[in-house]
């Protein structure tokens, strides 16, 4: 049985898979991964919501409301040491992004909120990257839109990579509720890319109390939504895993509470 917190992708097509505020029951993320042959578009109008592009391979040209940006994104692999190409784009403009050679793009959404804001390509030089944990528990991070970053009205989007045989948002913490300054509520999806692309990795989400507590093999491009609780991630041996998480909330900032139990291993 599918867990109802993972969204299966199609192994095959332009659509690769899609997250909802409606099909999640929550509010504020929204996710998409599409697959752009050369020379094929995808346009959409941003609406009420706010979005950030996320060229993840290929290359892409954005066009908002007339302006075009060219030629972004130079990866050939999301797991290659190099920054994504992304584009933050307000609420209501529109948008065509067109495939100058064949691309994979992730459109994550969220509420645009009531402050004007500017069409912005963000540098992938100017996105800090930074090694987390340490032992099996270390793991690779790419800051694409960061909390510190004030561009966007609700959205943090972020990559990690996990090397084979590590574990990752490890030790387990949450971010469920405002009870600053010990958490703040976000929402949050985990776009898994799994090296090779045969392999598999797990993530469980889980509460305190168990009400939630489900745990999950994820496959290459699978979906994973975290609408609260714990949500580790563990690389089994052979396959290194990346994720695209975006997260957000009624309020733009990333501070988490990790699982008393396993807290004792941070003060090793």
């Amino acid at each position: 049985m599918v867990s109802q917190l993972l969204a299966k992708a199609a192994p095959q097509g332009r659509e690769i898979v899609e997250v909802t505020p409606e099909r999640a029951g929550w509010t504020h993320v929204g996710f998409r991964a599409v697959r752009l042959a050369a020379n094929e578009t995808e346009s959409l109008a941003t609406g009420t919501r706010e979005l950030c592009i996320v060229v993840l391979t290929g290359t892409v040209d954005v066009t908002v409301d007339g302006v075009t940006h060219a030629s972004l994104g130079t990866r050939d692999s999301v797991f290659a040491e190099v920054s994504p190409a992304a584009v933050y784009v307000p609420g209501g403009k529109d948008v065509t992004i067109r495939a100058v050679r064949n691309a994979e793009v992730a459109l994550c959404s969220a509420p645009a909120g009531a402050t004007l804001r500017e069409t912005r390509v963000i540098d992938p030089a100017a996105m800090p990257r930074s090694v987390r944990g340490q032992g099996s528990n270390t793991r690779y991070i790419c800051d694409i839109l960061p909390h510190t970053d004030p561009t966007a009205a609700h959205l943090l989007v972020v990559e990690v990579v996990t090397p084979a045989g590590h574990s990752s948002s490890y030790p387990p913490h949450r971010h469920d509720r405002e009870e600053l300054p010990v958490e703040t509520q976000l929402e949050e999806t985990y776009y898994h890319r799994v090296n090779p692309p045969q392999g598999f990795a797990f993530q469980r989400v889980y509460t305190d109390d168990r009400t939630l507590d489900e745990s999950m093999a994820v496959e290459n491009h699978d979906t994973v939504m975290v609408p609260r609780g714990y949500h580790p991630c563990v690389a089994p041996h052979g396959y290194d895993l990346y994720y695209l998480n975006v997260m957000a909330g009624p309020q733009r900032h990333w501070v988490f509470k990790n699982d008393p139990v396993h807290e004792w291993m941070l003060k090793r």
